[in-house]
């Protein structure tokens, strides 16, 4: 027979130490958070271990007088909620579980001393057993020290990971309350780690303190947010579609000041970054949540990391609205960390031994080149004769019909190109133009423009495809002009594919693709969106049943369009391999200015990489 038994106070402190204290790292983020609710702006924190022999976490708050410190070691005492209200939570904590869990799994001791009192107090905790209070000499704020965490639950000391990788989780948490509180100075340390100091900066510099928590790339590379919408606030910094990581490490979240990992937070980012990054990897962010607490639950999880909206569809429609609208705003900017990574490539590349075989055309910087012959030169210019004029005489010998021409100079002899500007037909006004003049097309895949300060290299293919998509979105909003197909074109599809397409017809016709079953494994395509022109209508449909299969059947097209769309715009672009006339390359840059998310292709890669001059003449060692 079963008896019914009152668990001992020990027993219960440490069932909750195990919902609280899962690693060192919650033990950090429950002190931290104490003292960052006391009003303290310095807090140093000091680790050994991994925090599993010490953690010490010191500030300058309020600080407790002796019958606090005497309440706070006991379960749920807490100073932090107002007349029981569990809806009116303005705090990081307010349970009042952290202090006695933290003391019944290892060695606590506390030190505070409050500002009305003379001297600071300090209070024991070992293994749930606490001793006396007694005077200790202390300035104003507290001091916590936790040593041997897990000491009397060996079996949980067992699981925790290596001491290297949870100093890590330490320095993630820090990281991310410093984020989220810029006016306060935190401080880490100890033997299992390089330090790290985040001085304190104004009220709301979430810039400056991204830059000293997430570097110079992010806080570069990254779009203000700012929206309001029915009492919600959303605020901080969201990185350019460019600025990809592997993880979602980099994404930061903040609900009324307090870290979360909400799943609904972190899908609405993956949504509002749909258009402009690819599946598999994620974008870096900094984001700040703010509304009446009355309006959210942060009680739902012992930890606190998730938590739950009254209106979670207006959350989430915010935050994927307000990223849509801050990459359009950004129009073609693109981040600067390509640039860099390009001139890396270049730098290692130039510091490579030029081959032997180019010993015949090595020139150095006090002599003419040596055994030269532009005839039998693998770029020679594609002309029917060679130029035979002597002195300071040119002759222009074109590449190809339609292409830009190109000048060589013949002098005593020797043939050089002419390098004076005025080649192309563009007009000078260009080179003011954010992307420049366009000067060569090279591998009939990138085009080479100059700028005022640099140059700038475009890959064709990719920013055709943002350009054809997002005139393939705004044609979807005021309805889609159809090209009807002269000849239906039959494409053989698997039946289970035919299905889903057929399944679907209502809602792609409104799409523009027009499709009707031809028999059994076949469907047949009768008309398609005017806006792709020439494009290969089987691989089209074949990558929308592709799409079509990797969703849910109960997802409306409708729901989908952009991934559709964004299908459509990369069958209708420009192809790598097509030449382009310079009014093209030309079109294609201003259009490029003047089109949002622009800076990106549909699948999150950069459309172009900018070169500043002065890069560039650091590589060649001109500075």
């Amino acid at each position: 027979m079963s008896v019914i038994i009152q668990l001992s106070p020990v027993t219960i402190n440490r069932i909750a130490a195990g919902e609280v204290v899962e690693r060192p790292a919650s033990v950090v983020k429950e002190l931290v958070e104490n003292a960052i609710d006391a009003g303290a702006d310095r807090i140093e924190i000091v680790t050994s271990g991994g925090g599993k022999t010490l953690i010490r976490v010191t500030d300058n708050g309020l600080g407790m007088t002796a019958d606090d410190l005497s309440l706070a070691v006991e379960r749920h005492c807490t100073s932090k909620l107002i007349e029981d209200d569990l809806l009116d939570i303005r705090t990081l904590g307010f349970r009042g579980e952290a202090l006695p869990s933290i003391g019944s799994v290892a060695d606590l001791r506390i030190e505070t001393r409050h500002a009305s009192e003379d001297n600071g107090w300090a209070i024991t905790v070992s293994g749930g057993s606490r001793s006396d209070i007694v005077p200790v000499g202390l300035s104003q704020g507290t001091r916590i020290e936790v040593r041997n965490l897990f000491f009397s639950t060996p079996a949980r000391l067992k699981f925790l990971k290596s001491e290297r990788a949870e100093a890590g989780a330490i320095t993630d948490v820090v990281k991310r309350l410093a984020l989220a509180h810029p006016e306060i100075r935190f401080s880490l340390s100890g033997s299992d780690r390089s330090p790290l100091d985040y001085p304190a900066l104004a009220t709301g510099d979430f810039r400056g303190r991204a830059l000293q928590v997430m570097g110079a790339d992010f806080a570069e590379n990254s779009i203000e947010i700012d929206a309001l919408r029915e009492g919600v606030r959303l605020t901080g910094l969201a990185g350019l579609g460019t600025l990809q990581k592997a993880n979602a490490q980099s994404q930061h979240l903040f609900v009324n000041g307090r870290p979360v990992r909400d799943k609904l937070l972190l899908g609405a980012i993956r949504a509002g970054y749909a258009d402009v990054m690819a599946r598999d990897r994620f974008p870096a962010a900094v984001l700040f949540v703010d509304l009446d607490p009355h309006e959210v639950d942060v009680n739902v999880h012992p930890t606190k990391a998730d938590v739950r909206f009254r209106d979670p569809g207006l959350v989430r429609g915010l935050l994927v609205g307000a990223l849509r609208r801050a990459h359009a705003d950004a129009g073609h900017r693109a981040a600067s960390t390509h640039g860099a990574a390009t001139l890396d490539v270049l730098a290692v590349a130039a510091s490579r031994p030029m081959p032997a075989s180019a010993s015949t055309w090595r020139t150095d910087y006090q002599s003419r080149p040596v055994a030269f012959d532009w005839r039998t030169a693998p770029d020679r210019p594609l002309a029917t004769e060679a130029p035979v004029a002597r002195g300071f005489a040119e002759e222009e010998a074109p590449f190809d019909a339609g292409a830009p021409q190109a000048r060589f100079a013949v002098v005593d002899g020797t043939v050089s190109a002419d390098a004076r500007p005025g080649l192309s037909d563009v007009p000078v006004e260009s080179l003011s133009r954010p992307l420049g003049a366009p000067r060569a097309q090279i591998h009939e895949t990138y085009i080479v423009a100059q700028t005022e300060t640099g140059l700038v290299i475009v890959d064709q293919h990719a920013a055709h495809e943002r350009l054809v998509y997002e005139r393939l979105k705004r044609e979807i909003a005021k309805g889609v002009e159809t090209q009807m197909l002269l000849i239906p074109e039959i494409v053989d599809l698997p039946e289970e594919d035919v299905d889903r397409l057929v399944e679907r017809a209502d809602e792609l016709a409104e799409l523009g693709l027009v499709v009707e079953s031809f028999g059994p494994g076949a469907i047949a395509i009768r008309e398609i969106p005017a806006l792709l022109g020439r494009t290969d209508t089987a691989a089209l449909l074949r990558d929308i049943a592709d799409d079509l299969a990797e969703w849910d059947q109960a997802t409306r097209l409708k729901e989908k369009l952009d991934a559709i769309a964004a299908t459509m715009a990369c069958h209708g672009s420009v192809r790598a391999g097509r030449r382009l006339r310079v009014e093209e390359m030309d079109a294609l840059l201003r259009e490029m200015e003047e089109t949002p998310n622009s800076g990106q292709c549909n699948h999150g890669r950069p459309t172009f990489v900018e070169l500043k001059l002065s890069d560039i003449e650091r590589l060649f060692g001109r500075r």
